[in-house]
């Protein structure tokens, strides 16, 4: 990790400043556009992310989530931990992917109450701009490979509703949570 980095604060706000879109609302699926410059702008929408995303009780959002089509994303497993900081990741590229495959629940900010078995690499190793905007590459597995993936599936307008397999499943999930079947839109 890197020994200059910004510090954000992890609490929660009653108000945050981003609303965070659902299933059904177009922007989701829209393709999100590579940052040209880190720059203050971009790290004000990094730090409002992360707002946002600790306000929701969430491990990860992407920028389309919040109607902002770039792609930058931020990540925080441990979001209880004040001393882990989250991961930021502006322009991810995913560099490898592990040949295992792990079979995992996931759930989205942006469906929430929907929890979905998704089949995803173990591991991948993924290269991407910080929020100062130096390349870095670091390899990922369990936990921290799954909620990447799953936010860079955003920056393509896929939602893990579309990864999942078992369709009574996802039928039932969705019904059960007022959420319409045809906004999903399958990838295999």
């Amino acid at each position: 990790m890197p020994s200059e980095t910004i510090a954000f604060n992890k609490s929660k706000l009653k108000t945050p400043p981003y609303d965070i879109h659902t299933l059904g609302d177009r922007v989701l699926r829209q393709m999100a556009k590579r940052v040209t410059k880190v720059d203050a702008e971009v790290r004000k929408i990094v730090d409002n992310m992360l707002k946002t995303m600790y306000s929701a009780d969430g491990i990860g959002l992407a920028a389309p989530q919040v109607a902002i089509a770039k792609q930058i994303i931020v990540v925080d497993i441990e979001p209880d931990e004040a001393a882990n900081p989250p991961l930021i990741l502006i322009n991810p590229v995913i560099r490898l992917k592990g040949k295992e495959i792990c079979v995992d629940q996931e759930g989205c900010l942006s469906i929430p109450g929907v929890y979905l078995d998704v089949k995803r690499p173990e591991m991948i190793e993924v290269a991407f701009k910080d929020e100062l905007g130096r390349p870095q590459a670091i390899r990922a597995q369990g936990l921290l490979s799954r909620a990447i993936q799953h936010e860079m599936d955003h920056l393509s307008g896929v939602l893990f509703v579309d990864r999942a397999e078992n369709a009574l499943k996802l039928n039932q999930e969705l019904t059960e949570h007022g959420f319409s079947r045809q906004a999903v839109k399958p990838v295999r």
